[in-house]
């Protein structure tokens, strides 16, 4: 398989896997099965930074998380394409703060 940088190709690729293990009539593309795998590879990511674990690992648990995130797109039927540049343009929008130190950008509420 040639890797390609092209979200197509990549959308196409985790299409391809679910049809060869038949995802869509075994319960692989239910949402809240979905839901859980995230949370398990989030799991693993957090395990890769806070224990030390090569780069390596890391980009391989975060790829896992990836794949589920373009399946999860694939399973719930929306163009995470362009629900991704929605978003940026949303995100571009706001402000950020300094908060504990770190940077943040959300959508920041004044509480009276």
């Amino acid at each position: 398989m040639n890797p390609s940088d092209s979200y197509a190709d990549m959308l196409a690729a985790v299409q391809a896997f679910h049809d060869k293990h038949q995802f869509k009539n075994t319960g692989g593309e239910d949402l809240t099965y979905r839901i859980a795998l995230m949370a398990e590879e989030l799991g693993e990511i957090s395990s890769c930074v806070t224990k030390g674990k090569s780069r390596e690992q890391l980009s391989e648990e975060v790829a896992d998380l990836f794949i589920l995130v373009l399946g999860t797109a694939i399973s719930a039927d929306f163009d995470l394409n362009q629900a991704f540049w929605d978003k940026m343009e949303k995100l571009d929008m706001r402000k950020s703060k300094m908060i504990n130190g770190r940077i943040r950008v959300s959508e920041f509420r004044d509480v009276d």
